[in-house]
């Protein structure tokens, strides 16, 4: 200090703001690693809290959502009956049945089908036959569900005319084992709809049929008021039919009311038209055990049936009967149409599904959507894609 003031005021003057000027740096350089020290703090709780949250959450919530849906449908299936005779299952357990398109039904969000029988593996009380030889009445033993699963099978009508082959007890027990698989079934006046979620998209499902016991195709009220309910609550909805006359000489949508055999089977036109004004996104229909016409109506897809997919032995496979698509949708999370694909198959010998290389379900289908909705803006094209 005695030297500073030695060689001036002025210089003294200067070291002094020097001095002062570092104590000013040393107390900020304290304040800004404090501050830092700080935020770094913040930081970590704030990350650790988040990460908390995060893993607080449900695994669904965790879920990217998709812009666009994969849906599958197909048509009937009853894959081995064991009455009247253990003859009518399929060789092998069952195993090559859906084999050649395993990979193709399971490349999917959604894949549904139309389950024709009652899942049974013995009793039941049979619907009256004069000669149970002649009876088609189908119950599948419960081990032929594995192969469903493994399919990827998301969702099953259970709303058909087979559905009561065993009674109450074939109602009740086909409910009880599809359950325990993780299907989700419904159609009957028990299980009307069923709603779920998965990969974080919410699903309503719906079937209908004229059949005793189901959900009544012909109450078009009930039928609306359902499907609203379900579209109020979920993001997609998915409405099966089982209507419409049966048969190679029933290939065609009338759009207007179908006599079998003197039952009334449904105007499934107006069923599926109504649906859809109800709140439905996509309509798969079955019934004729043939393929009939697709239609996209108020851009939501409509495929009028779907014909025998998988039906080991019991069914009538000439002709048209053996032939049938595998309709992949594509739609966005409001359910509007974006585009589809035909795989077309066909059963052979017994039944059981094989691919077609002559792709006669694309040609079907082209010629009975032409024919029947010649209005329609849809194209099919030859490789099986529709736009």
């Amino acid at each position: 200090m005695l030297y500073v003031l030695y060689i001036g005021k002025n210089t003294t003057y200067i070291l002094m703001n020097y001095f002062y000027l570092f104590a000013l740096l040393l107390a900020g350089q304290f304040a800004c690693d404090t501050a830092q020290e700080q935020t770094k703090q913040e930081n970590k709780e704030t990350k650790q809290a988040a990460t908390s949250a995060v893993a607080a959450l449900p695994i669904e919530k965790l879920q990217i959502a998709k812009d666009t849906l994969q849906i599958i449908g197909v048509g009937d299936m009853m894959l081995g009956t064991n009455f009247p005779s253990v003859d009518y299952l399929p060789p092998n357990g069952g195993k090559d049945l859906l084999a050649t398109v395993n990979s193709v039904l399971q490349d999917a969000d959604i894949t549904f089908g139309n389950l024709e029988g009652v899942v049974l593996n013995e009793g039941g009380t049979v619907k009256k036959c004069g000669n149970p030889a002649l009876c088609y009445a189908f119950r599948m033993p419960e081990k032929l569900l594995d192969h469903l699963t493994t399919a990827g099978f998301d969702i099953l009508s259970i709303a058909n005319n087979h559905v009561g082959d065993f009674g109450t007890e074939g109602r009740t027990n086909t409910i009880k084992a599809l359950k325990e698989r993780n299907f989700f079934a419904a159609g009957l006046e028990s299980v009307p709809s069923v709603f779920f979620e998965k990969e974080g998209v919410k699903y309503g499902f719906a079937a209908f049929a004229p059949n005793g016991g189901t959900m009544d195709i012909r109450n078009l009220p009930q039928a609306k008021k359902i499907v609203a309910d379900l579209a109020s609550k979920a993001d997609i909805v998915i409405v099966s039919f089982h209507g419409g006359a049966e048969g190679s000489s029933h290939q065609h949508v009338t759009r207007k009311a179908e006599l079998f055999h003197g039952e009334n089977r449904g105007n499934v036109y107006e069923f599926a038209h109504a649906v859809i004004d109800a709140g439905a996104d996509v309509v798969f229909g079955h019934g004729p055990h043939v393929t009939r016409a697709i239609e996209v109506y108020q851009n939501r897809f409509i495929a009028y049936s779907l014909g025998n997919f998988c039906t080991y032995s019991r069914f009538n496979l000439k002709g048209v009967n053996g032939i049938a698509p595998i309709i992949k949708l594509s739609i966005d999370r409001e359910g509007k149409f974006l585009q589809g694909m035909i795989t077309p198959i066909i059963q052979l010998g017994e039944g059981g599904v094989s691919l077609d290389p002559n792709k006669t379900a694309i040609k079907l289908l082209q010629q009975l959507t032409k024919k029947d909705f010649s209005e329609s803006k849809l194209v099919i094209m030859d490789n099986g894609m529709i736009k």
